[in-house]
C-alpha cells in the first residue's frame, strides 16, 4: 500500500488539478479521465515510480468499491422512471437485444485474436460493453443537442451496467465454481439477483422516508441529509453484501427505491454525491493508471489496439445502427449516437472485480480493458467538443425531425395522443381575458433563430424541453405552445 503521505499528495493533485484546469479541459479536446490516467502513468512503473499500485492494493480496492457504488446508486436515482415504465420500447431495446448482441460480438476478438479462453473472453465482451458516463458528461448536458438525443445516451451510460454488471458476476461464479450443481446455483442466483437487491431496495427506501419524516419533524440541516445520503449508499452495499448478494446491485436497488416509491432526497445530498463521486472517480484514473504502467508489459501490442479499434470504430457503432434504425432521427443525430459509446472507468472498475476474484489470466485483461480504455478515452474525449458543435450547429440551421420530441420514446412513435389545438384568433382572444394563459415558444432552433418575428409576452423553450420546463410550472396555470 502507498505511503500516506503519497496518498495525500495524490489526492491534493487531483482536487487542485481539477479546479485549476477545469476552464481549459472544456475548451480543448482534452479530458479528465485522459489527463489523469496520464499522470498514473507517468507516477507508475514505466514512468517516475514514485506510485506503488497494484492490481491487490487496497486501497485501490476501496476507492473502486466506493466510485462504482455511488456511480450507481446516482444513476437510478436520476432516472425517469414514470416515463421509462409507460414507453419502455426504446429502453428495452438498448439495453437487451442491443447490450447483449455487444457483448457477444466483443467477445470474439477476444478468443480469437487475443487466445483468452472463452469464460474470460464472454467477460472482456461484458466489461466493454460499459458505457461511461463520465466522457458523456459535458455531452449529454448540451442544450444544443436535441433532448431526446442526449436522453439515449444518457439511458445508455445510466443503465447499461445493470445488464453487464450482473453477466460479469454470473461469468466470475461460473470461472470460480462458486455453483455445485442446480441447487447451488439456485441459491446463488436468488441471492445475486433477488436478496441483493431487494436488501439494497428496502434500505434506500426506507432510508429515504425516514430522513424526509425526520426533517418534517424537526429541520435536518443540509449539509447533514447530504451526509446521510453518502451513509444510504454505503448501507445499501454493506447489507446487500452482508447477506450473500451483491453491494454493487443493492446501492442501484436502494438509488431505484427512492424514484419508485416517489421518495425525495435533499437537492444537496446529489450535488454533495457527484462531487464525491467525482473526486473518488478521477482518484480512481490515477490510480489505475498506475497499476496499468506496470501491466502494459505484458500486452500483445498489436491485437490488442486490432480490439479497440473493432470496440471504438466497429462493434457499438454497428449494433446501434441496427437497434435505432427505425428511429424517427436525422443521420446526424444516427450518427452522434452510434458513435459516443466511450468505455472509461466502468470498465476498468468491472476488470478490476475479476481480478480480485482471482481468475488465472485476469490481470491480462485487466491491461488490455486497460489500452482500449485509453484509447477510447483520448479518441471519444477528443472528439466529444468538435463532434458536439458540429451536430449543434446542424440543429440550429435546419429543423431537424429528433428535435420535436422530447423523449427517447417519441422517437419511435410512441405518444399519449391529440394535443388540443387553437387558431391564432382564438389565442388573441384568449390573451386579452383578465387571467391570460402563458405562451411558449417551443419553435425549433432553426426556426427561432431565422424567424424574427415574436408573439409578445412568449417565453422562449426549446421544443424538446417543452415537458421538462412543464415540470416546474405552478399547477393551474394554462400554457400555449407555439411552433413553426
Amino acid at each position: 500500500m502507498p505511503d500516506f503521505i503519497l496518498i495525500f499528495g495524490v489526492i491534493a493533485v487531483v482536487l487542485t488539478v481539477t479546479a485549476l484546469t477545469s476552464g481549459l479541459v472544456e475548451r480543448s479536446p482534452l479530458s479528465f479521465p485522459l489527463i489523469f490516467l496520464g499522470l498514473g502513468f507517468l507516477l507508475g512503473g514505466r514512468g517516475f515510480d514514485v506510485l506503488d499500485v497494484g492490481p491487490h492494493s487496497p486501497f485501490l480496492e476501496v476507492v473502486a468499491t466506493l466510485t462504482l457504488a455511488l456511480v450507481l446508486f446516482l444513476d437510478a436515482v436520476k432516472l425517469q422512471v414514470a416515463e421509462l415504465g409507460k414507453r419502455w420500447l426504446v429502453p428495452a431495446l438498448i439495453l437487451g437485444p442491443g447490450t447483449g448482441l455487444i457483448i457477444a460480438v466483443g467477445a470474439l476478438p477476444f478468443g480469437l485474436f487475443l487466445n483468452f479462453g472463452w469464460i474470460l473472453a464472454f467477460i472482456g465482451g461484458a466489461v466493454l460493453a460499459s458505457t461511461d458516463p463520465v466522457v458523456l458528461r459535458d455531452i449529454v448536458r448540451d442544450e444544443r443537442i436535441p433532448r431526446s438525443v442526449r436522453q439515449v445516451l444518457k439511458i445508455e451510460a445510466g443503465m447499461n451496467d445493470l445488464v453487464v454488471l450482473p453477466v460479469v458476476l454470473v461469468l466470475i461464479a461460473v470461472a470460480t465454481d462458486q455453483g455445485s450443481g442446480i441447487g447451488g446455483w439456485s441459491v446463488f442466483l436468488v441471492k445475486l439477483l433477488l436478496l441483493g437487491p431487494a436488501i439494497g431496495f428496502a434500505i434506500g427506501g426506507l432510508g429515504s422516508w425516514v430522513m424526509s419524516w425526520m426533517d418534517g419533524k424537526m429541520t435536518i440541516r443540509r449539509e447533514h441529509q447530504s451526509l446521510y445520503g453518502v451513509g444510504l449508499v454505503l448501507a445499501a452495499y454493506a447489507g446487500a453484501t452482508a447477506a450473500g448478494g451483491d453491494g454493487f446491485l443493492g446501492a442501484f436497488a436502494a438509488g431505484l427505491a427512492v424514484v419508485i416509491l416517489n421518495q425525495s432526497l435533499c437537492d444537496c445530498f446529489l450535488e454533495y454525491g457527484e462531487v464525491t463521486s467525482e473526486m473518488a472517480m478521477l482518484l480512481a484514473f490515477v490510480l489505475f493508471g498506475a497499476v496499468l504502467s506496470g501491466l502494459l508489459g505484458t500486452v500483445d501490442v498489436v491485437p490488442t489496439l486490432g480490439l479497440a479499434a473493432l470496440v471504438i470504430f466497429a462493434i457499438r457503432p454497428a449494433v446501434l445502427g441496427v437497434v435505432l434504425a427505425r428511429a424517427r432521427m436525422s443521420w446526424q443525430a444516427h450518427a452522434f449516437v452510434s458513435w459516443f459509446g466511450p468505455r472509461g472507468l466502468n470498465s476498468l472498475l468491472l476488470a478490476l472485480l475479476v481480478v480480485q476474484a482471482g481468475i488465472p489470466g485476469s490481470e491480462l485483461l485487466l491491461a488490455v480493458v486497460g489500452v482500449v480504455v485509453m484509447a477510447s478515452v483520448a479518441i471519444h474525449g477528443g472528439t466529444a467538443t468538435p463532434v458536439g458543435v458540429w451536430y449543434g450547429r446542424i440543429a440550429a440551421r435546419e429543423t431537424l425531425e429528433e428535435e420535436r420530441e422530447s423523449t427517447v420514446a417519441g422517437l419511435f412513435g410512441s405518444h399519449k395522443g391529440a394535443v388540443p389545438m387553437l387558431t391564432p384568433q382564438e389565442l388573441s382572444d384568449r390573451l386579452l381575458q383578465p387571467d391570460p394563459p402563458l405562451v411558449l415558444d417551443v419553435r425549433t432552433r432553426a426556426s427561432y433563430n431565422h424567424d424574427g418575428t415574436r408573439i409578445p409576452g412568449s417565453v422562449r423553450v426549446l421544443p424538446d424541453g417543452a415537458l421538462e420546463w412543464a415540470e416546474d410550472c405552478p399547477p393551474g396555470q394554462e400554457l400555449v405552445t407555439y411552433c413553426s
